[in-house]
């Protein structure tokens, strides 16, 4: 595909050569001899770069970019001078052009800065695709969840991301985000990001645990030319690469002390130096850091600097087991059914009765990676429309369906009218919680439920234990 050159140029003979020149290196070229023309041909010949002469008739260059860049911001402009003077090239380049070129003009010079400017623009068109395509992996609506435990974290991260908009993303402190493995807490980072004032700024990410010790400084702050043997150039870390935006640092806890005084640094002081380097550049950076492990542990067994955790836990945020999740299990599982169906081409998949009821009953270990894998392995294997729990992985590991995944003996035939399996499972959970006196964790237990999911059923059917008075002897052991 030709790419398109306006000549916004008063001489005729000067442009129609480089017309010429341009047509004969395979470029769509058009002329106007004044900024009015010039201004006029744009929405119907949509140039990709166009060669401004400074000097022209009625309206002149500094003009005609300035009306140009409010149509069009991303338009690639080349100034074109017989005068050429400092003044002069600083006044285009605050008016937004890309670079000028003296008259009498080289026509090899022209096309090398044309190649120029034609690969930048097609670098910026692939960074703003790909931020594009980051930010749709972000913000709250990918954390998907309406157990307690996530209706609390998200209204957590909605008053932190209105904090940041009223500072208009200045000043905000760092963040942990803590949780056990596969949990989600990417999901966190990018909300946190992609929801708040940097959005259209980096988000650079990095897994403190997947590169070694040794390597790890260089990556996060760069480093000079010979400032180690293989240091053959100038590289920028990620740090520098985050200016303006988020560094969500992944498994901070396994970052080394010696590091972890440079990464205080930068919090506290907002300033970095590169390896090799004498002089401090400054950054504005947030940092969102990620952990599975107990810090505080750590902080009392001298693993971790007890100044960079508390640095850290500017603002803190838990993401919550899958365990806990009650049935946000099912809700899940069913997403990553119906995207996975879409990948594999498989139409009209779904889960039988027995086979949530076995998502629901399994711990998850794994949390919400290995539901997410479990699902999109069953998709893959699927022979027919109805996935069945023979189907779901971690039984075919156990041997069999998990203990608490069977549905429960009945004592009757469902009756031709049919039931409302949500009063049955009502009743069931009233009368867990009578039979044990509305102890919470031992009626838990008989139903084979965690004491949050409990919790979260007895939220939803807007169950409480009754009120005993005083006299009557009660203790807090009912609720326990």
């Amino acid at each position: 595909m030709a790419h398109a050159v306006l000549i916004i140029e008063d001489e005729a003979i000067l442009a129609k050569n480089m017309k010429t020149y341009l047509e004969r290196q395979d470029f769509e070229a058009a002329v106007a001899a004044s900024g009015e023309e010039g201004l006029a041909k744009l929405d119907a010949f949509h140039p990709d770069v166009v060669l401004l002469d400074y000097h022209l008739p009625g309206m002149d260059g500094l003009e005609t970019l300035a009306r140009m860049r409010e149509r069009d911001r991303g338009i690639k402009v080349i100034m074109l001078t017989g005068h050429a003077s400092v003044r002069m090239a600083v006044d285009a380049m605050k008016a937004g052009a890309y670079d000028y070129l003296n008259k009498p003009v080289v026509l090899s010079e022209l096309k090398l800065l044309l190649d120029k400017a034609l690969g930048e623009g097609r670098l910026e068109q692939e960074l703003s695709y790909y931020r594009k395509q980051e930010a749709g992996k972000g913000g709250l609506e990918q954390l998907l969840g309406e157990s307690p435990a996530m209706r609390r974290l998200k209204g957590t991260l909605e008053q932190v991301l209105e904090a940041g908009r009223r500072l208009a993303g200045a000043g905000m402190p760092a963040a942990l985000i803590t949780g056990e493995t596969g949990t989600g807490k990417e999901l966190v980072a990018r909300a946190l990001h992609f929801g708040g004032p940097r959005a259209g700024k980096p988000f650079i990410e990095l897994n403190c645990a997947s590169i070694p010790s040794q390597l790890l400084e260089s990556e996060l702050f760069g480093y000079e030319r010979g400032a180690f043997t293989d240091a053959r150039g100038r590289k920028a870390g990620l740090v520098e690469a985050a200016h303006g935006g988020t560094l969500f640092l992944d498994e901070i806890g396994d970052i080394e002390l010696g590091l972890q005084g440079k990464l205080l640094k930068l919090l506290e002081e907002k300033s970095l130096r590169r390896l090799g380097s004498l002089r401090e550049l400054q950054v504005d950076v947030r940092v969102v850091a990620a952990t599975n492990q107990p810090l505080e542990s750590l902080v009392r067994e001298g693993k971790f600097r007890s100044d960079l955790f508390f640095r850290l836990r500017g603002v803190q945020l838990a993401m919550p087991p899958l365990r806990e999740r009650g049935d946000d299990v099912l809700l899940l599982a069913r997403h990553f059914l119906q995207l996975n169906a879409a990948r594999y081409g498989k139409k009209g998949l779904r889960f039988s009765p027995p086979a949530e009821a076995t998502l629901l009953g399994y711990a998850w270990p794994g949390n919400v990676r290995e539901l997410r894998n479990v699902v999109e392995e069953a998709v893959l294997l699927a022979q027919d429309e109805l996935i069945v729990p023979q189907q779901l992985s971690f039984c075919a590991s156990l041997g069999a369906t998990p203990a608490a995944a069977p549905a429960p003996a009945v004592s009757a035939d469902i009756p031709d009218a049919g039931i409302n399996l949500e009063e049955v499972e009502r009743g069931l959970v009233v009368q867990a919680l009578q039979k044990t006196g509305w102890n919470v964790t031992r009626a838990a237990r008989l139903l084979g439920l965690t004491r949050d999911t409990l919790r979260y059923r007895m939220e939803k059917f807007g169950l409480s234990a009754p009120q005993r008075s005083a006299a009557a002897g009660g203790s807090g052991e009912a609720n326990a």
